[in-house]
């Protein structure tokens, strides 16, 4: 059975990857592993890439060298056009290397404190990419755009969900259900560009 590793340690991310790769691959057909599953210590990255796909293809290539596994890794953030497109790379580590959600949420009003409604577009980054350790490759993106609240909303998702409201639901994305994130999220549209390279990497049937 082929194995896919993904290379990431947020529980949010791997619940979201795995309903989303459901949508375009027989999972019962593919062991999926994240690095917790692995029997020893896997490198870690340095994200020292400018862009969301160099970041997001050099954690995919590190865990597919350090593995011998094909490995799929995402690299996703918030670009702010009043902010000048911050956090964007950097929103994980926004608000401090310790901050959680709710420090990052927190961290995003407060620089924004001061902007009117009309002004607080938005938009989240996904980029994904595979690695095999052959050296082949692949990366796609994906953009989900929407504005940002002046207080959160929903409990549902990860990351600044309750503060991203999409114009055409007219809720914010963490009081989306599941199915509905995963049908317009910008990780789901990443993962739909790239589900046939995935396929073709493992060598199976889309």
């Amino acid at each position: 059975m082929p194995t896919l590793m993904l290379a990431t340690g947020n529980q949010g991310k791997v619940a979201e990857l795995r309903a989303l790769l459901a949508l375009h691959l027989d999972l019962s057909r593919i062991s999926l592993l994240t690095p917790r599953d692995w029997p020893s210590a896997l490198p870690e990255v340095s994200e020292d890439g400018v862009t969301f796909a160099e970041n997001a293809l050099l954690k995919a290539r590190a865990l597919a060298n350090a593995t011998g596994l094909v490995a799929l890794a995402d690299d996703s953030g918030l670009c702010v056009d009043a902010l000048g497109g911050r956090p964007g790379i950097y929103s994980a580590r926004w608000a401090g290397p310790e901050a959680t959600d709710s420090d990052r949420n927190m961290h995003l009003l407060s620089e924004m404190h001061d902007v009117p409604m009309e002004q607080r577009q938005a938009h989240y980054v996904c980029a994904i990419a595979l690695a095999a350790p052959d050296g082949q490759f692949a990366t796609a993106e994906g953009v989900c755009s929407g504005l940002i609240l002046v207080e959160p909303a929903g409990d549902g998702g990860f990351g600044y969900d309750p503060l991203f409201l999409l114009p055409q639901f007219q809720r914010t994305m963490a009081e989306l259900t599941a199915e509905e994130k995963n049908r317009v999220s910008h990780r789901a549209k990443a993962i739909t560009k790239i589900a046939s390279a995935l396929a073709d990497l493992l060598r199976i049937a889309v």
